[in-house]
């Protein structure tokens, strides 16, 4: 969730890489650098924090204009200006200067910016430095420069073909070298790469709003796919180092329009993004098919992992059903009680909590104060604290004995979607990784799940295009409702509670959400003939129960909205709506069901003419109580 920009032509490059990472810095501001070609090699400035501290650092005033004649130390003498920049959202590593893009080899031969998981990064690591290669981050990036330098002779086209062949996972780069001035190669493998082309320049970068300003000229890389750029034009050639003739196209878009990717709003495009969110959440935590590797817990050794007697799960909002859906994974795989708080009320108990219990804390920001309030009364009591959060280097990461990341990048939608998707996918993993621990699953168990885990991103992303059209127009039909009621049983019930929230934060629809089995206790009153009820009903041990529960719902004459798994019949002729998500393990194909919700709650509120992006009375990081 990075952001890439690189520049060949004659502006002054520093300028346009700037320029270019303002308009990337919501992809990820935990640092950022750029390095731009001279005749003695490459000048390389790195700094942590959002792009002010850079901008400092390249000896650029904060937000003032620079002279486009004025030329960086050494450019005029090249026959063309050259540079790569980048803006990181942490993911492996801490948040350090020494962490920060671009990166090179030890002898400072190749420059590169890498977006994306390298999976293979440890084995390549480990190959090279027994080669004689020394690492000067904790990043997987940094693989990637070195990889290039051991096999260039000359050529960075072929050296980066034949180094992108041995590289797994999902990821774009773009390198460069000074004994090639003008030139930039970039490559990618499920992530965006795309080329602006201008006169006498080109472009590249992970998302159009990055050259904009400069052209409208666009060209998209495919998977596979090798991309040289100098300023007379780009040709593209595949691994086999055949050439692909691809012309430029010309968009339309504003910037705002670009920023979106396109999308009428950023929760609509971060729902698209879930997939790639889930997707670097799992990738190289998923390498072995026996188990997880959860990397680097503080603490948190496998030998707590063993000996934890219970968990309990602290939260808010999003978070906290999140948190509700892992305690199905964990009890059913691993075997550990899993309690279920909401931290603003655990913060004023005076909970019974010890040595032998594992606490986590789940805020997307790491910031959240009940949470952080919570986390420290169960480390005043003597629990291991675990924080689960999408932020390096926040309060949350501070304050526990372990953290666990997600990798969702930034989330600018007030609305919670790939932050939750990428919250769950990560708590699916400790279950896995402390049923492995615990010896609760046989191996062919642990590996299905493992599989299914690694499967999940491409499930999703079938899941969002085979359900949007559906979900939205069932949402346009019943925009007028003036009540809906959630129901769900199972890890179902979870998914039932966050869409429910969803209809209720960007719509401002009266709704509930209730265990299916409860309705008749009272929720049932509700429900008349104008009431429509929607219930996550896919493939479960207990599918029956919730299919008896929606005829008590069709007794009443309410109309029913189902979302149900692939092929199932359970609801055939009973569900006046029905949406199917794929099949996979039931309480991780759950997790499938929350989109369509996602989208039924932005259709809703679409039809009623709200503000998707930032609903009323609501913020992005709740610092208060």
């Amino acid at each position: 969730m990075c952001g890439i920009i690189g520049y060949t032509g004659s502006r002054e490059p520093r300028e346009v890489l700037m320029a270019g990472l303002q308009r990337l810095e919501y992809r990820g501001y935990d640092s950022a650098g750029i390095a731009v070609q001279s005749s003695v090699g490459a000048d390389v400035i790195r700094s942590v924090g959002n792009l002010a501290a850079l901008r400092e650092a390249v000896g650029l005033a904060v937000g003032a204009e620079t002279d486009s004649a004025a030329g960086a130390v050494g450019i005029a003498e090249l026959p063309s200006s050259t540079g790569i920049g980048h803006t990181r959202w942490a993911t492996h590593g801490r948040v350090t200067e020494a962490n920060a893009h671009p990166h090179c080899d030890d002898q400072e031969t190749i420059q590169v910016v890498v977006n994306g998981i390298i999976e293979n990064f440890a084995t390549l690591k480990n190959e090279l430095v027994a080669g004689g290669s020394a690492f000067s981050s904790e990043t997987d990036a940094e693989v990637v420069a070195h990889m290039v330098a051991a096999v260039y002779d000359g050529d960075l086209v072929d050296a980066v073909r034949t180094a992108n062949r041995r590289l797994e996972g999902h990821f774009a780069f773009v390198a460069m070298t000074a004994n090639q001035p003008g030139l930039l190669v970039g490559a990618r493998h499920e992530c965006p790469l795309v080329i602006g082309v201008g006169e006498g320049e080109c472009f590249v970068a992970s998302a159009v709003p990055a050259f904009l300003d400069y052209t409208r000229l666009v060209v998209g890389i495919e998977d596979g796919e090798v991309v040289a750029m100098r300023p007379e034009g780009i040709e593209i050639t595949g691994l086999d180092g055949e050439t692909i003739d691809r012309q430029p196209t010309e968009v339309d878009w504003d910037v705002e329009t670009a920023e979106k990717g396109g999308f009428e709003s950023f929760m609509l495009k971060e729902i698209h993004e879930q997939a790639d969110a889930i997707a670097e959440t799992v990738a190289d935590r998923t390498v072995r098919a026996d188990g997880v590797d959860l990397g680097d817990l503080g603490s948190i050794d496998d030998q707590l992992l063993r000996e934890i007697s219970r968990i309990v799960i602290v939260a808010c909002g999003t978070s906290y059903h999140s948190g509700l859906i892992a305690r199905y994974a964990i009890e059913t795989w691993a075997r550990v009680p899993v309690e279920v708080e909401l931290a603003s009320e655990y913060r004023y108990r005076t909970p019974v909590v010890g040595k032998n219990d594992l606490v986590i804390g789940i805020t997307q920001s790491g910031e959240t104060r009940d949470t952080l309030a919570a986390m420290r009364c169960a480390r005043d009591a003597g629990a291991t604290v675990l924080a689960l959060t999408n932020i390096m280097g926040s309060q949350a990461e501070r304050e526990a004995d372990g953290c666990l990341f997600t990798r969702a990048g930034l989330e600018i939608g007030v609305a919670a979607t790939k932050t939750f998707s990428s919250q769950v996918a990560a708590l699916f993993l400790l279950a896995i990784r402390l049923a492995e621990l615990r010896g609760s699953l046989e191996e062919k168990q642990l590996s299905d799940l493992v599989a299914a885990m690694k499967h999940l991103p491409h499930l999703v992303d079938q899941t969002v295009a085979a359900t949007e059209e559906t979900a939205m127009e069932i949402g346009r039909r019943y925009a007028k409702a003036g009540f809906f009621l959630y129901i769900g049983r199972h890890a179902g019930l979870p998914i039932a509670l966050e869409g429910a929230l969803k209809l209720k934060e960007i719509a401002y629809v009266p709704t509930d959400a209730y265990a299916a089995g409860e309705m008749k206790h009272g929720p049932i009153a509700l429900l008349d003939e104008a009431t429509p009820v929607v219930c996550v009903a896919t493939d479960s041990a207990v599918l029956e129960k919730i299919v008896s529960n929606v005829m008590e719902v069709r007794a009443r004459g309410a109309v029913v909205i189902a979302v149900e798994t692939e092929g199932s019949t359970a609801l055939e002729g009973i569900a006046e709506e029905r949406i199917a998500v794929p099949a996979t393990d039931p309480i991780i194909g759950a997790l499938l069901a929350v989109i369509p919700l996602q989208l039924l709650a932005y259709s809703i509120a679409s039809e009623l003419g709200l503000n998707v992006d930032q609903p009323r009375n609501l913020a992005k990081t709740v610092t208060v109580e």
